[in-house]
Protein backbone atom coordinates (compact mmCIF):
# COMPACT_ATOMS: atom_id res chain seq x y z
CA UNK A 1 0.00 0.00 0.00
CA UNK A 2 0.96 3.59 -0.71
CA UNK A 3 0.19 6.28 1.45
CA UNK A 4 -1.40 8.73 -0.61
CA UNK A 5 -1.47 12.99 0.20
CA UNK A 6 -4.28 14.43 -0.73
CA UNK A 7 -7.60 16.88 1.24
CA UNK A 8 -8.44 14.02 3.46
CA UNK A 9 -6.29 13.80 6.55
CA UNK A 10 -2.91 13.33 4.78
CA UNK A 11 -0.98 11.46 7.57
CA UNK A 12 -3.34 8.79 7.67
CA UNK A 13 -4.38 8.11 4.41
CA UNK A 14 -3.64 4.59 2.95
CA UNK A 15 -4.24 3.49 -0.74
CA UNK A 16 -5.90 -0.51 -0.42
CA UNK A 17 -4.98 -2.37 -3.90
CA UNK A 18 -6.22 -5.23 -5.23
CA UNK A 19 -3.58 -7.58 -7.31
CA UNK A 20 -0.69 -6.94 -5.21
CA UNK A 21 1.72 -9.81 -5.01
CA UNK A 22 4.56 -10.35 -2.96
CA UNK A 23 5.29 -6.92 -2.58
CA UNK A 24 7.06 -6.28 0.81
CA UNK A 25 6.32 -2.72 1.23
CA UNK A 26 2.70 -3.04 1.03
CA UNK A 27 0.94 -1.68 4.01
CA UNK A 28 -2.15 -3.02 3.27
CA UNK A 29 -3.97 -5.38 0.84
CA UNK A 30 -7.26 -5.89 -1.05
CA UNK A 31 -7.79 -9.37 -2.11
CA UNK A 32 -7.04 -10.07 -5.90
CA UNK A 33 -9.96 -11.82 -6.57
CA UNK A 34 -13.63 -12.95 -5.13
CA UNK A 35 -12.71 -15.63 -2.36
CA UNK A 36 -14.23 -18.72 -1.71
CA UNK A 37 -15.93 -20.15 1.31
CA UNK A 38 -14.13 -22.97 3.06
CA UNK A 39 -15.34 -26.33 1.74
CA UNK A 40 -15.22 -29.80 3.45
CA UNK A 41 -12.01 -30.69 1.37
CA UNK A 42 -10.61 -34.19 1.35
CA UNK A 43 -7.75 -34.39 3.66
CA UNK A 44 -4.73 -33.23 1.92
CA UNK A 45 -6.11 -31.38 -0.61
CA UNK A 46 -5.14 -28.08 -0.95
CA UNK A 47 -6.86 -25.27 0.72
CA UNK A 48 -9.18 -22.91 -0.93
CA UNK A 49 -9.52 -19.17 -0.59
CA UNK A 50 -11.55 -17.98 2.20
CA UNK A 51 -14.24 -15.73 2.04
CA UNK A 52 -17.65 -15.18 0.59
CA UNK A 53 -19.96 -18.23 -0.57
CA UNK A 54 -18.51 -20.64 -3.47
CA UNK A 55 -19.44 -18.67 -6.73
CA UNK A 56 -21.60 -21.23 -7.67
CA UNK A 57 -24.20 -19.55 -4.91
CA UNK A 58 -26.14 -16.68 -6.03
CA UNK A 59 -23.70 -13.20 -4.96
CA UNK A 60 -26.23 -10.39 -3.76
CA UNK A 61 -25.05 -7.50 -5.49
CA UNK A 62 -25.93 -5.05 -2.32
CA UNK A 63 -24.85 -7.55 0.32
CA UNK A 64 -21.62 -8.46 0.77
CA UNK A 65 -20.18 -11.81 2.30
CA UNK A 66 -19.07 -12.56 5.91
CA UNK A 67 -16.20 -11.49 6.86
CA UNK A 68 -13.20 -14.29 6.04
CA UNK A 69 -12.13 -15.22 9.25
CA UNK A 70 -8.29 -17.30 10.05
CA UNK A 71 -5.89 -16.44 12.78
CA UNK A 72 -2.64 -16.73 10.08
CA UNK A 73 0.20 -16.01 12.30
CA UNK A 74 4.34 -16.62 11.81
CA UNK A 75 6.46 -17.22 14.72
CA UNK A 76 9.32 -14.65 15.00
CA UNK A 77 12.32 -16.46 17.07
CA UNK A 78 14.99 -14.41 18.50
CA UNK A 79 17.00 -17.25 20.58
CA UNK A 80 19.97 -17.92 18.83
CA UNK A 81 19.23 -14.96 16.36
CA UNK A 82 17.11 -17.59 14.30
CA UNK A 83 15.01 -15.07 12.98
CA UNK A 84 15.27 -11.26 14.94
CA UNK A 85 17.87 -9.95 15.11
CA UNK A 86 20.28 -11.32 12.08
CA UNK A 87 22.72 -11.48 14.54
CA UNK A 88 23.60 -9.64 17.80
CA UNK A 89 24.84 -6.11 18.66
CA UNK A 90 23.48 -4.73 15.20
CA UNK A 91 22.55 -0.85 15.17
CA UNK A 92 18.95 0.03 15.82
CA UNK A 93 18.98 1.40 12.09
CA UNK A 94 19.44 -2.26 11.36
CA UNK A 95 17.03 -4.17 13.83
CA UNK A 96 14.09 -1.91 13.01
CA UNK A 97 14.68 -2.49 8.92
CA UNK A 98 15.16 -5.95 9.57
CA UNK A 99 11.60 -5.53 11.76
CA UNK A 100 9.92 -3.53 8.96
CA UNK A 101 11.00 -6.13 6.32
CA UNK A 102 9.58 -9.14 8.66
CA UNK A 103 6.04 -6.80 8.92
CA UNK A 104 5.96 -5.85 5.28
CA UNK A 105 6.34 -9.32 4.38
CA UNK A 106 3.92 -10.38 6.55
CA UNK A 107 1.11 -8.10 5.19
CA UNK A 108 1.68 -8.71 1.73
CA UNK A 109 1.08 -12.32 2.38
CA UNK A 110 -1.77 -11.72 4.18
CA UNK A 111 -0.88 -13.13 7.75
CA UNK A 112 -2.80 -11.41 10.23
CA UNK A 113 -0.38 -11.92 13.14
CA UNK A 114 3.19 -12.06 14.67
CA UNK A 115 4.63 -14.35 17.86
CA UNK A 116 7.71 -12.55 18.89
CA UNK A 117 9.62 -13.80 21.47
CA UNK A 118 10.45 -11.44 23.69
CA UNK A 119 11.83 -13.27 26.40
CA UNK A 120 14.27 -16.21 25.15
CA UNK A 121 15.78 -17.39 28.61
CA UNK A 122 15.14 -15.36 31.76
CA UNK A 123 16.16 -11.72 29.74
CA UNK A 124 14.56 -8.99 27.83
CA UNK A 125 13.83 -7.65 23.84
CA UNK A 126 12.76 -4.76 26.24
CA UNK A 127 13.51 -2.28 29.07
CA UNK A 128 12.87 -4.35 32.21
CA UNK A 129 13.65 -3.65 35.74
CA UNK A 130 13.02 -7.47 36.66
CA UNK A 131 15.55 -9.60 33.70
CA UNK A 132 18.45 -8.39 31.99
CA UNK A 133 19.08 -7.24 28.50
CA UNK A 134 19.30 -10.70 25.90
CA UNK A 135 22.89 -10.92 24.76
CA UNK A 136 20.83 -12.06 21.65
CA UNK A 137 19.89 -8.40 20.82
CA UNK A 138 22.81 -6.24 22.36
CA UNK A 139 25.99 -9.42 22.24
CA UNK A 140 26.20 -9.16 26.06
CA UNK A 141 23.25 -10.29 28.48
CA UNK A 142 22.71 -6.96 30.59
CA UNK A 143 23.51 -4.76 28.17
CA UNK A 144 21.45 -1.60 27.12
CA UNK A 145 21.01 -1.03 23.25
CA UNK A 146 23.97 1.84 22.31
CA UNK A 147 21.11 4.04 21.57
CA UNK A 148 18.27 3.95 23.84
CA UNK A 149 15.29 2.77 22.17
CA UNK A 150 12.28 0.33 23.17
CA UNK A 151 12.24 -2.99 20.38
CA UNK A 152 9.30 -4.56 21.99
CA UNK A 153 7.10 -0.90 22.27
CA UNK A 154 8.73 -0.73 18.33
CA UNK A 155 7.64 -3.91 17.45
CA UNK A 156 3.73 -3.17 18.65
CA UNK A 157 3.58 0.33 16.96
CA UNK A 158 4.82 -1.25 13.72
CA UNK A 159 2.64 -4.58 13.75
CA UNK A 160 -0.34 -2.43 14.36
CA UNK A 161 0.25 0.27 11.49
CA UNK A 162 -0.53 -2.83 9.25
CA UNK A 163 -3.01 -4.34 10.84
CA UNK A 164 -1.18 -6.61 12.62
CA UNK A 165 -1.45 -8.54 15.98
CA UNK A 166 1.36 -8.97 17.70
CA UNK A 167 1.86 -11.61 20.81
CA UNK A 168 4.00 -11.59 23.09
CA UNK A 169 5.77 -14.84 23.43
CA UNK A 170 7.81 -15.95 26.86
CA UNK A 171 9.67 -19.48 27.60
CA UNK A 172 8.37 -19.77 31.02
CA UNK A 173 11.53 -21.62 32.47
CA UNK A 174 14.54 -21.56 30.35
CA UNK A 175 17.36 -19.37 32.17
CA UNK A 176 19.69 -20.03 29.34
CA UNK A 177 20.67 -21.26 26.28
CA UNK A 178 22.83 -23.73 25.04
CA UNK A 179 24.01 -21.24 22.48
CA UNK A 180 24.60 -18.37 25.02
CA UNK A 181 28.02 -17.03 25.20
CA UNK A 182 28.02 -14.40 27.53
CA UNK A 183 28.20 -14.03 31.33
CA UNK A 184 24.97 -13.75 33.19
CA UNK A 185 24.48 -10.41 33.92
CA UNK A 186 23.90 -9.61 37.77
CA UNK A 187 20.46 -8.85 38.17
CA UNK A 188 19.72 -13.04 36.18
CA UNK A 189 17.75 -14.94 38.22
CA UNK A 190 20.69 -17.32 38.17
CA UNK A 191 22.34 -14.80 40.24
CA UNK A 192 20.20 -13.46 42.62
CA UNK A 193 18.00 -16.31 43.12
CA UNK A 194 20.24 -19.57 42.61
CA UNK A 195 18.47 -21.75 44.45
CA UNK A 196 15.88 -21.59 41.77
CA UNK A 197 17.99 -22.52 39.13
CA UNK A 198 19.44 -25.56 37.97
CA UNK A 199 21.73 -27.10 35.24
CA UNK A 200 20.90 -29.24 33.07
CA UNK A 201 23.28 -30.32 30.25
CA UNK A 202 23.95 -27.25 28.65
CA UNK A 203 20.85 -25.12 29.91
CA UNK A 204 20.40 -23.52 32.70
CA UNK A 205 16.90 -23.64 34.18
CA UNK A 206 14.16 -22.56 36.30
CA UNK A 207 12.90 -25.66 38.62
CA UNK A 208 9.02 -25.23 38.32
CA UNK A 209 9.02 -26.79 41.83
CA UNK A 210 10.66 -23.75 43.36
CA UNK A 211 7.56 -21.16 44.14
CA UNK A 212 10.01 -18.45 43.65
CA UNK A 213 10.90 -19.41 39.80
CA UNK A 214 7.19 -19.80 39.16
CA UNK A 215 6.39 -16.46 40.73
CA UNK A 216 9.25 -14.67 38.37
CA UNK A 217 7.67 -15.84 35.39
CA UNK A 218 4.35 -14.15 36.55
CA UNK A 219 6.08 -11.13 37.74
CA UNK A 220 7.36 -10.82 34.35
CA UNK A 221 4.53 -11.28 31.98
CA UNK A 222 2.52 -9.34 34.16
CA UNK A 223 4.51 -6.46 33.89
CA UNK A 224 4.73 -6.98 30.25
CA UNK A 225 0.89 -7.12 29.95
CA UNK A 226 0.40 -3.82 32.20
CA UNK A 227 3.30 -2.00 30.19
CA UNK A 228 2.84 -2.82 26.12
CA UNK A 229 -0.26 -2.58 24.30
CA UNK A 230 0.17 -6.66 23.07
CA UNK A 231 -2.64 -8.77 21.61
CA UNK A 232 -2.01 -11.81 23.31
CA UNK A 233 0.36 -13.54 25.48
CA UNK A 234 1.88 -16.60 24.41
CA UNK A 235 4.70 -19.52 26.00
CA UNK A 236 5.95 -22.52 23.86
CA UNK A 237 6.60 -26.36 24.95
CA UNK A 238 9.41 -25.75 27.18
CA UNK A 239 8.17 -26.75 30.62
CA UNK A 240 10.68 -29.39 32.21
CA UNK A 241 13.21 -29.20 30.01
CA UNK A 242 13.09 -32.50 27.05
CA UNK A 243 15.14 -35.10 28.66
CA UNK A 244 19.42 -34.89 27.59
CA UNK A 245 20.92 -38.25 26.97
CA UNK A 246 23.08 -38.23 30.45
CA UNK A 247 25.68 -39.77 28.37
CA UNK A 248 26.37 -37.45 25.35
CA UNK A 249 25.04 -34.08 27.64
CA UNK A 250 25.44 -32.55 23.99
CA UNK A 251 22.30 -33.68 22.28
CA UNK A 252 19.70 -31.53 20.55
CA UNK A 253 17.00 -33.33 23.14
CA UNK A 254 13.73 -31.23 20.85
CA UNK A 255 15.26 -32.86 17.75
CA UNK A 256 15.50 -36.72 19.26
CA UNK A 257 11.83 -35.90 20.61
CA UNK A 258 10.47 -34.73 17.21
CA UNK A 259 12.57 -36.65 14.84
CA UNK A 260 12.45 -40.44 16.66
CA UNK A 261 9.49 -39.66 19.34
CA UNK A 262 11.92 -41.96 22.20
CA UNK A 263 13.74 -40.83 24.54
CA UNK A 264 17.58 -41.73 24.84
CA UNK A 265 18.96 -44.85 26.72
CA UNK A 266 19.67 -43.30 29.88
CA UNK A 267 18.17 -39.78 30.90
CA UNK A 268 19.94 -37.13 32.80
CA UNK A 269 17.47 -36.78 35.66
CA UNK A 270 16.16 -32.89 36.62
CA UNK A 271 17.83 -32.19 39.53
CA UNK A 272 14.93 -31.49 41.70
CA UNK A 273 15.51 -33.27 44.72
CA UNK A 274 15.57 -30.22 47.08
CA UNK A 275 11.90 -28.80 46.23
CA UNK A 276 11.06 -32.27 45.59
CA UNK A 277 11.81 -33.45 49.27
CA UNK A 278 10.04 -30.31 50.74
CA UNK A 279 7.29 -30.93 48.74
CA UNK A 280 7.32 -34.29 50.72
CA UNK A 281 7.62 -33.54 54.11
CA UNK A 282 5.32 -30.49 53.63
CA UNK A 283 2.42 -33.50 53.40
CA UNK A 284 2.48 -33.89 49.64
CA UNK A 285 1.06 -36.91 48.74
CA UNK A 286 1.21 -36.90 44.85
CA UNK A 287 3.96 -39.25 43.03
CA UNK A 288 6.79 -37.09 41.52
CA UNK A 289 5.49 -36.74 38.01
CA UNK A 290 2.09 -36.02 39.25
CA UNK A 291 3.85 -33.07 41.56
CA UNK A 292 5.69 -32.17 38.28
CA UNK A 293 2.74 -31.55 36.47
CA UNK A 294 1.05 -29.54 38.94
CA UNK A 295 3.99 -27.45 39.38
CA UNK A 296 3.16 -26.40 35.45
CA UNK A 297 -0.43 -26.85 35.96
CA UNK A 298 -0.59 -24.21 38.59
CA UNK A 299 1.85 -21.70 36.74
CA UNK A 300 -0.65 -21.90 33.66
CA UNK A 301 -4.12 -21.41 35.80
CA UNK A 302 -2.79 -18.20 37.40
CA UNK A 303 -1.48 -16.75 33.84
CA UNK A 304 -4.49 -17.08 32.34
CA UNK A 305 -6.58 -15.81 35.46
CA UNK A 306 -3.87 -12.77 35.59
CA UNK A 307 -3.66 -12.00 32.31
CA UNK A 308 -7.29 -11.40 31.82
CA UNK A 309 -7.49 -9.31 35.57
CA UNK A 310 -4.97 -7.16 33.97
CA UNK A 311 -6.37 -6.82 30.13
CA UNK A 312 -9.59 -8.64 29.77
CA UNK A 313 -8.82 -8.70 25.92
CA UNK A 314 -5.18 -9.64 25.99
CA UNK A 315 -5.32 -13.97 24.66
CA UNK A 316 -3.43 -16.57 26.03
CA UNK A 317 -2.15 -18.78 24.08
CA UNK A 318 -0.10 -22.25 24.46
CA UNK A 319 1.98 -24.10 21.62
CA UNK A 320 2.58 -27.42 22.86
CA UNK A 321 4.39 -30.81 22.05
CA UNK A 322 1.91 -32.44 19.25
CA UNK A 323 1.18 -35.32 20.46
CA UNK A 324 -1.11 -35.96 23.42
CA UNK A 325 -0.49 -38.17 26.46
CA UNK A 326 -0.21 -42.10 25.86
CA UNK A 327 -3.20 -43.29 27.53
CA UNK A 328 -5.65 -41.19 24.82
CA UNK A 329 -4.00 -41.38 21.70
CA UNK A 330 -5.76 -42.57 18.46
CA UNK A 331 -4.77 -46.13 17.56
CA UNK A 332 -1.57 -46.15 15.39
CA UNK A 333 -0.08 -42.94 16.90
CA UNK A 334 3.40 -43.00 18.72
CA UNK A 335 6.02 -40.29 19.53
CA UNK A 336 7.36 -38.66 22.71
CA UNK A 337 5.15 -38.04 25.72
CA UNK A 338 4.89 -34.19 26.87
CA UNK A 339 2.82 -35.93 30.05
CA UNK A 340 5.29 -37.78 31.13
CA UNK A 341 8.90 -36.04 30.00
CA UNK A 342 7.77 -32.41 30.20
CA UNK A 343 5.07 -32.55 32.78
CA UNK A 344 2.72 -30.56 30.25
CA UNK A 345 -1.16 -31.46 30.87
CA UNK A 346 -2.68 -29.69 27.77
CA UNK A 347 -5.31 -31.53 27.82
CA UNK A 348 -6.09 -30.49 31.35
CA UNK A 349 -5.84 -27.11 30.35
CA UNK A 350 -7.94 -27.19 26.98
CA UNK A 351 -10.78 -29.05 29.93
CA UNK A 352 -10.28 -26.30 32.09
CA UNK A 353 -10.62 -23.48 30.07
CA UNK A 354 -7.08 -21.74 31.41
CA UNK A 355 -6.24 -20.61 27.48
CA UNK A 356 -7.67 -19.25 24.66
CA UNK A 357 -5.79 -20.89 21.74
CA UNK A 358 -3.53 -23.76 21.63
CA UNK A 359 -1.02 -24.35 18.99
CA UNK A 360 0.06 -27.91 19.06
CA UNK A 361 3.27 -28.26 17.50
CA UNK A 362 1.94 -30.64 14.49
CA UNK A 363 5.47 -30.88 12.84
CA UNK A 364 5.00 -34.04 10.37
CA UNK A 365 3.79 -34.94 7.31
CA UNK A 366 0.11 -35.46 6.83
CA UNK A 367 1.06 -38.72 5.41
CA UNK A 368 3.43 -39.67 7.57
CA UNK A 369 1.29 -42.40 9.72
CA UNK A 370 2.70 -42.77 13.21
CA UNK A 371 2.24 -38.72 13.65
CA UNK A 372 -0.19 -38.38 10.77
CA UNK A 373 -0.62 -34.53 11.04
CA UNK A 374 -4.70 -34.54 10.52
CA UNK A 375 -5.05 -37.65 12.57
CA UNK A 376 -3.16 -35.47 15.90
CA UNK A 377 -5.87 -32.20 14.81
CA UNK A 378 -9.12 -34.36 15.22
CA UNK A 379 -7.62 -35.69 18.44
CA UNK A 380 -6.42 -32.02 19.78
CA UNK A 381 -9.90 -31.07 18.85
CA UNK A 382 -11.59 -33.65 20.85
CA UNK A 383 -10.14 -32.54 23.97
CA UNK A 384 -11.83 -28.98 23.45
CA UNK A 385 -14.64 -29.37 25.26
CA UNK A 386 -14.51 -25.60 25.79
CA UNK A 387 -14.41 -24.86 22.62
CA UNK A 388 -11.49 -22.56 22.77
CA UNK A 389 -9.07 -22.30 19.92
CA UNK A 390 -7.49 -24.36 18.21
CA UNK A 391 -4.45 -23.17 15.19
CA UNK A 392 -1.95 -26.00 15.00
CA UNK A 393 1.70 -25.15 14.51
CA UNK A 394 3.04 -25.91 11.06
CA UNK A 395 6.75 -26.59 10.36
CA UNK A 396 6.98 -24.30 7.71
CA UNK A 397 11.19 -23.89 8.45
CA UNK A 398 11.50 -27.96 7.71
CA UNK A 399 11.36 -26.42 3.91
CA UNK A 400 14.85 -26.73 3.73
CA UNK A 401 18.04 -29.19 2.01
CA UNK A 402 18.06 -31.74 4.74
CA UNK A 403 17.13 -35.54 3.92
CA UNK A 404 13.96 -35.13 6.14
CA UNK A 405 12.88 -31.42 4.06
CA UNK A 406 9.32 -30.74 2.91
CA UNK A 407 8.06 -29.82 0.22
CA UNK A 408 5.92 -25.85 -0.25
CA UNK A 409 3.30 -28.24 -1.08
CA UNK A 410 3.54 -29.76 1.91
CA UNK A 411 3.07 -26.99 4.49
CA UNK A 412 -0.67 -26.04 1.53
CA UNK A 413 -1.47 -29.14 2.09
CA UNK A 414 -1.37 -28.97 5.93
CA UNK A 415 -3.38 -25.87 5.56
CA UNK A 416 -6.03 -27.55 3.59
CA UNK A 417 -6.87 -30.19 6.28
CA UNK A 418 -7.05 -27.39 9.01
CA UNK A 419 -9.91 -25.95 6.44
CA UNK A 420 -11.45 -29.22 5.87
CA UNK A 421 -12.25 -29.58 10.21
CA UNK A 422 -15.00 -27.53 11.75
CA UNK A 423 -13.75 -26.10 14.68
CA UNK A 424 -10.53 -25.01 13.05
CA UNK A 425 -9.97 -21.31 11.94
CA UNK A 426 -6.12 -20.69 11.95
CA UNK A 427 -2.72 -21.77 12.57
CA UNK A 428 0.78 -20.61 12.82
CA UNK A 429 4.01 -20.68 10.78
CA UNK A 430 7.33 -21.84 12.78
CA UNK A 431 9.13 -19.85 11.85
CA UNK A 432 9.32 -16.16 9.51
CA UNK A 433 12.76 -17.02 8.46
CA UNK A 434 11.25 -19.69 5.68
CA UNK A 435 8.54 -17.22 4.48
CA UNK A 436 10.95 -14.57 4.60
CA UNK A 437 13.82 -16.52 2.25
CA UNK A 438 10.94 -17.81 -0.28
CA UNK A 439 12.30 -21.36 0.01
CA UNK A 440 11.25 -22.91 -2.80
CA UNK A 441 9.05 -20.22 -3.59
CA UNK A 442 6.49 -21.18 0.03
CA UNK A 443 5.35 -17.43 0.24
CA UNK A 444 4.44 -17.13 -3.79
CA UNK A 445 2.31 -20.67 -2.95
CA UNK A 446 0.48 -19.00 -0.11
CA UNK A 447 0.06 -15.47 -1.90
CA UNK A 448 -1.46 -17.07 -4.76
CA UNK A 449 -3.20 -19.94 -3.49
CA UNK A 450 -4.03 -19.43 -0.27
CA UNK A 451 -4.35 -16.39 1.38
CA UNK A 452 -5.86 -14.45 -1.83
CA UNK A 453 -8.24 -12.62 0.72
CA UNK A 454 -7.20 -10.63 4.02
CA UNK A 455 -8.50 -12.28 6.68
CA UNK A 456 -10.07 -10.74 10.37
CA UNK A 457 -9.05 -13.22 13.44
CA UNK A 458 -11.58 -15.43 14.84
CA UNK A 459 -13.45 -13.95 17.67
CA UNK A 460 -13.02 -14.97 21.49
CA UNK A 461 -16.74 -14.37 22.70
CA UNK A 462 -15.83 -16.31 25.84
CA UNK A 463 -13.57 -13.07 26.80
CA UNK A 464 -16.66 -10.58 25.91
CA UNK A 465 -19.20 -10.73 22.74
CA UNK A 466 -20.07 -6.82 23.36
CA UNK A 467 -20.36 -5.53 19.94
CA UNK A 468 -18.55 -2.45 18.92
CA UNK A 469 -20.13 0.84 17.80
CA UNK A 470 -20.77 1.15 13.62
CA UNK A 471 -18.08 3.21 12.79
CA UNK A 472 -18.86 6.61 11.04
CA UNK A 473 -17.91 6.94 7.24
CA UNK A 474 -18.11 8.66 4.29
CA UNK A 475 -17.40 7.91 0.40
CA UNK A 476 -16.25 10.48 -2.41
CA UNK A 477 -15.12 10.39 -5.82
CA UNK A 478 -11.40 11.12 -6.04
CA UNK A 479 -8.64 11.33 -8.40
CA UNK A 480 -8.11 7.65 -9.13
CA UNK A 481 -10.76 5.93 -7.15
CA UNK A 482 -13.13 6.37 -4.12
CA UNK A 483 -11.89 7.98 -0.58
CA UNK A 484 -13.46 6.57 2.63
CA UNK A 485 -13.14 8.34 5.78
CA UNK A 486 -13.72 6.26 8.64
CA UNK A 487 -14.56 6.72 12.46
CA UNK A 488 -14.92 4.88 15.60
CA UNK A 489 -18.32 5.01 16.78
CA UNK A 490 -19.05 5.90 20.65
CA UNK A 491 -18.00 3.06 23.75
CA UNK A 492 -15.27 0.18 23.45
CA UNK A 493 -12.37 0.86 21.22
CA UNK A 494 -11.93 -0.36 17.21
CA UNK A 495 -8.97 -2.39 16.20
CA UNK A 496 -9.53 -2.46 12.64
CA UNK A 497 -12.29 -2.06 10.10
CA UNK A 498 -13.47 -4.36 7.70
CA UNK A 499 -14.21 -2.90 4.19
CA UNK A 500 -15.88 -4.42 1.53
CA UNK A 501 -15.54 -2.78 -2.22
CA UNK A 502 -17.73 -4.82 -5.40
CA UNK A 503 -16.39 -4.45 -8.74
CA UNK A 504 -18.92 -5.67 -10.92
CA UNK A 505 -20.39 -8.64 -9.46
CA UNK A 506 -16.80 -9.24 -7.46
CA UNK A 507 -17.02 -8.43 -3.75
CA UNK A 508 -13.14 -8.12 -2.50
CA UNK A 509 -12.17 -7.66 0.97
CA UNK A 510 -10.13 -5.63 2.69
CA UNK A 511 -8.68 -5.15 6.28
CA UNK A 512 -7.59 -1.24 7.29
CA UNK A 513 -6.12 -0.48 10.84
CA UNK A 514 -8.20 1.64 13.12
CA UNK A 515 -5.11 4.25 13.05
CA UNK A 516 -5.59 4.55 9.19
CA UNK A 517 -9.00 6.16 9.22
CA UNK A 518 -8.44 7.53 5.52
CA UNK A 519 -8.51 4.97 2.40
CA UNK A 520 -8.74 5.08 -0.96
CA UNK A 521 -10.27 2.51 -3.45
CA UNK A 522 -8.34 2.97 -6.73
CA UNK A 523 -9.85 1.97 -9.39
CA UNK A 524 -9.70 -1.19 -11.45
CA UNK A 525 -8.57 -1.70 -14.61
CA UNK A 526 -11.00 -4.79 -15.29
CA UNK A 527 -13.63 -3.92 -12.75
CA UNK A 528 -13.41 0.17 -13.19
CA UNK A 529 -14.61 1.83 -9.89
CA UNK A 530 -15.79 0.34 -6.51
CA UNK A 531 -19.96 0.26 -7.54
CA UNK A 532 -20.39 -0.26 -3.69
CA UNK A 533 -18.86 -0.07 -0.13
CA UNK A 534 -19.59 -1.77 2.70
CA UNK A 535 -17.53 -1.18 6.08
CA UNK A 536 -17.72 -2.31 9.77
CA UNK A 537 -15.53 -2.13 13.20
CA UNK A 538 -13.40 -4.73 14.60
CA UNK A 539 -12.77 -4.54 18.11
CA UNK A 540 -10.00 -6.10 20.27
CA UNK A 541 -11.41 -9.44 20.60
CA UNK A 542 -12.65 -9.61 17.04
CA UNK A 543 -16.45 -8.65 17.14
CA UNK A 544 -18.05 -6.99 14.19
CA UNK A 545 -19.83 -4.31 14.90
CA UNK A 546 -23.24 -3.21 12.31
CA UNK A 547 -21.96 -2.71 8.98
CA UNK A 548 -22.66 0.03 7.29
CA UNK A 549 -23.32 0.98 3.48
CA UNK A 550 -20.80 3.75 2.56
CA UNK A 551 -21.46 3.66 -1.20
CA UNK A 552 -24.04 1.90 -3.63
Amino acid sequence: MVLVFGKFNAKKRLTLSAGVAGVVAALLEACSSTPTAPAPDAPGAAPRPLGTPPAAQPVDPNMPPPAPREFRAAWVSTVANIDWPSRSNLTQAKQQAEAIAILDRSRALNLNAIVLQVRPSADAIYPSELEPWSEFLTGQQGRAPATAWDPLQFWIEQAHARGLELHAWFNPYRARHATAKSPLARNHIANTNPDAVKSYGRYLWMDPGESAASQHTLDVILDVVRRYDIDGVHIDDYFYPYPIDAAANTAAPEGVALDAGVGQKQELEFPDQPSWQRYLLGGGTLDRSGWRRQNVNSLIEALYLGIHKEKSWVRFGISPFGIGRPDRRPAGIVGFSQYDKLYADAELWLANGWLDYLAPQLYWPVEQAPQAFGVLLDYWLAQNTRARHVWPGLYTSRIDNSAKAFAPEEIVKQIGVTRSRNGVQGHLHFSIAALMENRKGISDQLRTQTYQSAALAPASPWLGSELPAAPGASARREGGGVALKLSAGGGKPVAHYAIWSRYGNEWRFAVAPASRPVILLPDDAAGGTAQAVVVSAIDRLGNESERISVLR
